[in-house]
């Protein structure tokens, strides 16, 4: 019998925990083993069977989600995916659900073209598959992952045409993440010093998210962190971050590094995708570039890490032991695209010390 990854919902919306319910059943390596309406009837649930993975809305009656996060996360760890929805401060009280220990954000599916809706099946279904691989103390094991069809980055930057330009000397980070990454990335940006090069990132979430992570980040951090706006130079001491929903494009103007944000569809099942921030960063910033892959499943990022070596950039993976889930690492290793394996807390060094030199 094939050992499926069994999901509890848990949403005081009976529309969204039966979407959620017919999206994650849709998928043959998943299966619902139950929908609840809030934490206490999640509870009673989980005492008959343990979820692999619990999908968690944040504002319930009775009990609230964070409340319920943090029992979870304090008693019987186990991966946690916020569904929540488009709202300021729903992404606010989201990130302080990702500080507590829940491993992704997907969005409340709702009506919409058949486009959208296919997307969003893929958005949920794929984030429910990382979180049953993140690294927690307590995991049931689960079913390998089936490999899907995806579009390359070809869908938003055509291939290597020819040399990348060189001209300009700047240093200039590209990094990715998913899985995991929100706290990966708090860790690497608060280590960085105030004059560090300019840093442009794709972490892989949902959009309006962006915005609140870039501004939680920002104040905690030396340097300057933003949502990236289509134009925006980038600059030393700043960190753009990616919108959500939204790919985004290293290019350049003579000497000045500027990013691109663009509608397209999924690359490698991402929007926004770390393979064409990669590609474009190997194509206009050649070996004046430094690449960072971080943790996260799938492998978003790897052929885009290998341009950027083949042209000279120098790449870096985080390692397998301090990845919550070492997927899209493993992935440019395996291509044969990354220059130094190394653990988080060592990373933002590093990069400053690559490009000083």
């Amino acid at each position: 019998m094939k050992n499926t990854i069994k999901v509890l919902v848990v949403d005081d919306s009976a529309l969204v925990r039966q979407t959620l319910t017919d999206i994650l059943s849709s998928d043959s390596d998943i299966e619902v083993i139950g929908a609840a309406a809030d934490p206490y009837a999640a509870v009673k649930r989980m005492e008959t069977q343990a979820p692999d993975v619990i999908t968690l809305d944040i504002e319930m009656p009775r009990m609230d989600g964070l409340t319920f996060l943090r029992k979870i996360m304090t008693q019987h760890p186990i991966p946690v995916v916020i569904c929540s929805t488009l709202t300021e401060s729903g992404s606010e009280t989201t990130l302080r659900a990702m500080e507590y220990g829940a491993v992704d954000i997907i969005l409340k599916p709702k009506l919409g073209t058949r486009q959208f809706l296919e997307e969003s099946r893929i958005r949920v279904v794929d984030a429910v598959k990382a979180a049953a691989r993140a690294k927690m103390q307590k995991l049931l094991p689960v079913a390998p992952l089936k490999v899907q069809p995806k579009l390359s980055a070809d869908a938003v930057l055509p291939g290597p045409t020819g040399k990348a330009m060189f001209e300009t000397t700047d240093k200039v980070v590209a990094v990715g993440a998913s899985t995991g990454g929100t706290e990966a990335l708090r860790e690497f940006l608060e280590a960085m010093p105030q004059d560090c090069p300019g840093i442009a990132i794709v972490q892989h979430m949902p959009e309006q998210f962006t915005a609140a992570f870039a501004k939680r980040l920002d104040g905690i951090c030396r340097i300057t962190v933003k949502e990236a706006r289509d134009g925006d130079t980038i600059l030393r001491g700043q960190a753009l971050i990616a919108p959500g929903n939204r790919h985004m494009l290293l290019k350049r103007s003579g000497a000045r590094y500027y990013v691109e944000v663009k509608d397209g569809p999924l690359v490698r099942r991402h929007r926004p995708s770390v393979d064409v921030l990669f590609r474009s960063a190997a194509r206009y910033a050649g070996k004046n570039a430094v690449g960072v892959i971080m943790t996260g499943m799938g492998d978003d990022g790897a052929p885009g890490m290998r341009e950027m070596h083949d042209v000279g950039a120098y790449t870096i993976a985080q390692d397998e032991t301090s990845c919550v889930v070492f997927g899209m690492p493993q992935e440019a290793i395996k291509l044969g695209g990354v220059d130094k394996i190394m653990p988080l807390g060592a990373i933002a060094h590093e990069v400053v010390r690559a490009c000083a030199s």
